[in-house]
């Protein structure tokens, strides 16, 4: 069976992609400023299952039915992202969203390194290799970031806080991998989510219980934030996400995985009045240039190609 043709990335494309980042920015900033009346991880539980039956309306709308033989993989890949967003919640209550962010988004590098060991058309070049040296170079940075005002034991807290967000990262990392090694690989993209929404609904109900994240006041602002990350988030820009990699190459989509975490950290400083140190910053460039690396491996290696080749062919400077 021949491999779809996909498209160059076009305007449309780039417009999706900006607002899909910039919303997937705005998740982690969502939860954290309701944190004090809605708990992080009850909101992700919740979200999920209002998102999981959005999604199995259209899945029996479209006649898709969930395979039996996929079920494992569906269970495995259910529970990783469960552990993904119960590390996630608790992060959120322990450092601000703006490290959250950073943190969590070190996932396609895990994913790279994963893919790299488990497939040989997944093999790392020299472009990667370098990004991946960043992000780790910059993660270190990073956990020396902090706030200056901090007394040791926030200080502390808002370390374990980064240290939970990356964790949370494998998590996501190793969910990609699991997915691209499964049966999930050939599965609809409706199915696998399906399975990643009902692994987060009915994993992190009880760990929300178990961890004393239970808090919640109904009102109009955390009903609005809800309604928000189920719909906006959990359904409709994930589905415009496997949408867009039906149709355009996926590392080429890749490329704008930076592009969250640097519109998150944004949100949190403007929304939030998160204060951002200089370790911070200068680890979170080296992180989100990483990513690029990885990510955009295949174009920038083309790239480099093509200006190598211009500069080799370049005219000598004639000598008088």
């Amino acid at each position: 069976m021949s491999t779809p043709k996909r498209l160059p990335l076009d305007a449309r494309a780039v417009g999706w992609m900006g607002l899909i980042s910039a919303l997937w920015g705005l998740q982690q900033v969502s939860m954290k400023a309701v944190a004090a009346q809605a708990s992080p991880m009850l909101m992700v539980s919740l979200r999920s299952v209002i998102a999981a039956a959005l999604l199995w309306v259209l899945m029996h709308w479209r006649g898709e039915r969930l395979q039996r033989a996929r079920w494992p993989a569906g269970a495995l890949v259910g529970a990783l992202f469960a552990l993904e967003y119960v590390l996630v919640g608790q992060a959120l209550t322990m450092t601000q969203a703006s490290q959250v962010l950073v943190f969590l988004y070190t996932g396609p590098i895990f994913a790279a390194l994963g893919l790299h060991w488990r497939l040989p058309a997944e093999r790392l070049g020299a472009v990667a290799w370098v990004g991946i040296a960043l992000a780790f170079a910059g993660m270190a940075l990073a956990f020396l970031g902090g706030q200056a005002s901090a007394t040791d034991a926030a200080s502390l807290r808002s370390g374990l806080g980064s240290a939970l967000a990356l964790v949370a990262g494998v998590a996501w990392g190793a969910t990609t991998v699991a997915i691209r090694c499964s049966a999930l690989a050939r599965a609809p993209a409706t199915e696998t989510l399906l399975y990643q929404l009902l692994g987060a609904a009915a994993w992190l109900l009880p760990a929300a219980a178990l961890s004393g994240q239970w808090h919640w006041s109904v009102n109009a602002t955390t009903l609005a934030h809800l309604g928000f990350q189920a719909v906006v988030i959990s359904f409709a820009s994930f589905l415009v996400w496997f949408w867009l990699l039906t149709v355009y190459p996926a590392s080429q989509l890749g490329v704008f995985s930076f592009l969250t975490p640097l519109i998150g950290v944004g949100l949190g400083v403007a929304l939030l009045g998160e204060r951002l140190d200089a370790h911070f910053v200068i680890g979170s460039a080296l992180v989100l240039a990483g990513i690029v690396g990885v990510s955009g491996q295949a174009a920038l290696t083309r790239w480099l190609g093509r200006a190598l080749n211009t500069i080799s062919r370049a005219p000598a400077p004639s000598r008088r």
